[in-house]
């Protein structure tokens, strides 16, 4: 069956702002940073100083949360009380990195403590009832979650039956059902006046930390022995919040720009053994290389089914066995790919039965994998510019992952449509869902009702923000270290794209399967380029394109050169 072809992006080029000779004059920047400034509606001084020197002195006080208070108190006593904590957190990046912050902070402390991360395939995301007895056969006293736990009130009531105390530390979005039975920790819950919401789970540990520890500074706990230092958890926050891809703006600039700087000379063995798997180099350590090249495979044993794995390695303390595990960790992550890629072609083909009209896709099969869903669900949004929903079929249960557009509230629909689901939770843009397999049609007939109400049809044509026009005559080492001074890049902050016309492609040729490595030129200037997951658009050798770029810096074996990153091209 012939697979449906992706959705033809639209370029939308940024107009000159007026604003850049005032930028200029008053904050110091090049007429190139001030144009990007604008892009990113970054005018005023009060926050463009902020956005460009991130400092940790700016973190806003974790006191004002709403329940942090509560928890910090809930923590203490039962530290005072030497009874056990269990941290039990999510099996991917973000959940991974969360529970080895708060885990290795309350050791340090000298606290009883033990982690737990469920396994995705047998157990599923969040609190579960077996694991709940389990833990407490184990002699836990406390359990902390972070980045789950807002959806389990069944399973809490459980942990409070069976003697426990319990804290939800979690940054999704409240369910409708909440009722509060314990301290939570959630900037979205009703009363929370705390100023910025967008903090990864990871991100909610690491303030949690600080609140721990400024309570225990209160109380007198460090004069007899050593206080945390917070900078050092700054680089496993940075791991999950990138990987997490909630905005980094605000409070999570912050915390990843420090972090990214910390992770240069990172004291985690797991930290610095899966940096050189991947083939990043600690010195020159990017967001992007965090985003692309670490957290997958961080991520990738818990996607497969044993999360523990990822864990084992961001606790260890030992650099030999910490190697080890990233090696074959590594391996997992080759495995990965190739299962993605082959429900990746088996889902586009079946796209082409589904593409008349259609605003929404839903596609299951008792064949998938339900771990790398929903990598496989962001692809395929990529590609045709459509809310995905994704399941892998066992026993009459389907199980999966949804991602979605602009324009379409994913998790607000799946709320209106909840009779559909036995369970569900995430985001705007991302969820997670389980139903009975019988129900599948149903949902697709209603998840399509409420795409025919919500999306229009300019939401559905794919459009790419232009940052400027930027000749390759224009193209230096300068103009890279200009637009990198706008780092980290990520969601909210994205990395800058820009535009060069009529360029002549002297050579092309398919690297990896589903790369292009070109040599492109024009007007005596000629790159090297690359064009990530473009190999269906090969061959472009001979031809004149327009294309739209990222100028970088690659590295490669102890030299340096300049390189553009294709985003998009057009013949």
């Amino acid at each position: 069956m012939k697979a449906s072809p992706p959705v033809r992006k639209i370029w939308k080029l940024a107009p000159q702002s007026s604003l850049v000779s005032q930028l200029v004059a008053e904050v110091n920047v090049t007429p190139l940073q001030a144009q990007l400034l604008a892009n990113r509606r970054l005018t005023d001084i009060r926050t463009i100083k902020p956005f460009l020197y991130p400092r940790l002195s700016q973190i806003i006080d974790p006191m004002g949360m709403k329940g942090m208070n509560d928890a910090v108190q809930s923590i203490l006593r039962a530290m005072e009380e030497h009874r056990k904590i269990t941290v039990y957190g999510d099996y991917d990046a973000d959940g991974l990195t969360a529970t080895a912050l708060l885990g290795i902070f309350l050791s340090h402390l000298g606290t009883s403590v033990a982690t737990y991360v469920p396994d995705r395939l047998k157990e599923g995301y969040g609190l579960n009832e077996k694991a709940v007895k389990r833990i407490q056969e184990d002699g836990t006293g406390l359990i902390i979650t972070v980045d789950c736990g807002i959806s389990n009130g069944e399973e809490v009531n459980l942990a409070k039956t069976l003697g426990m105390d319990v804290v939800i530390t979690d940054h999704h979005q409240m369910p409708p059902e909440f009722r509060a039975q314990c301290p939570v920790v959630n900037p979205h819950q009703p009363g929370c006046s705390f100023p910025f919401k967008d903090l990864s789970g990871v991100g909610l540990s690491f303030f949690l930390a600080v609140a721990i520890r400024g309570a225990l500074r209160k109380k007198g706990w460090f004069k007899f022995s050593t206080e945390p230092d917070m900078r050092d958890y700054l680089d496993l926050a940075a791991l999950g919040t990138i990987a997490d891809r909630v905005p980094l703006l605000g409070q999570n600039r912050i915390l990843v720009s420090t972090g990214v700087h910390r992770m240069r000379n990172s004291i985690w063995p797991g930290i610095r053994a899966i940096m050189k798997v991947a083939g990043v180099d600690a010195e020159n350590v990017s967001s992007e290389d965090l985003a692309y090249r670490v957290a997958p495979r961080l991520n990738a044993p818990g996607r497969m089914g044993d999360a523990s794995m990822g864990l084992k390695l961001l606790m260890g303390e030992n650099q030999f066995d910490a190697d080890v595990m990233a090696g074959k960790m590594d391996a997992i992550n080759v495995r990965r790919q190739s299962v993605e890629q082959e429900i990746l072609e088996e889902a586009k083909a079946m796209i082409a039965d589904q593409m008349d009209g259609a605003r929404t896709i839903l596609l299951g099969s008792e064949k998938w994998h339900s771990g790398v869903l929903g990598i496989v669900a962001s692809r395929l949004v990529d590609r045709y510019h459509r809310p995905v929903m994704m399941a892998a079929i066992r026993d009459g249960l389907a199980v999966g992952s949804g991602r979605s557009i602009d324009g379409f509230d994913l998790y607000g629909a799946m709320k209106e449509i909840s009779d559909c689901f036995d369970k569900f939770g995430g985001h705007y843009h991302a969820a997670g869902f389980t139903l009975k397999a019988s129900g599948l049609e149903k949902l697709r007939e209603d998840l399509e009702t409420a795409a025919q109400r919500q999306l229009h049809e300019e939401d559905l044509m794919p459009s790419i923000n232009v940052d400027s026009e930027l000749p390759l005559s224009r193209i230096t080492s300068g103009v890279v270290d200009e637009i990198n001074a706008l780092s980290p890049f990520g969601e909210g902050n994205p990395e800058p794209v820009f535009m060069a016309r009529s360029v002549k492609v002297f050579d092309s040729r398919v690297v990896g399967e589903r790369h292009i490595k070109l040599r492109i030129g024009k007007g005596g200037q000629a790159f090297d380029a690359i064009a990530f997951g473009m190999a269906d658009q090969n061959p472009v050798k001979g031809a004149v394109i327009d294309l739209l770029f990222t100028p970088e810096i690659n590295r490669w074996q102890g030299t340096e050169s300049l390189q553009l990153k294709i985003v998009d091209l057009a013949r």
